[in-house]
């Protein structure tokens, strides 16, 4: 498997990450150059989970 690095943005930097993505994208469409790389990202960009805030799991000494 490869290296995999965990990023944590919050949704403003999100934002910024897709769009550029996006322009990237159009810009290779606009050269008539392959997109699968950057469309891959995009997708994993825009698909990616939020990160769940829970409960802490020790109990509250009383």
């Amino acid at each position: 498997m490869e290296d995999e690095k965990v990023l944590v943005l919050d949704k403003y930097e999100l934002g910024i990450v897709i769009n550029a993505l996006n322009q990237f994208r159009n810009q290779l469409i606009r050269e008539k150059r392959i997109t699968e790389p950057v469309d891959e990202v995009l997708l994993k960009a825009i698909d990616a989970p939020d990160k769940k805030k829970g409960f802490s799991k020790k109990k509250e000494e009383r």
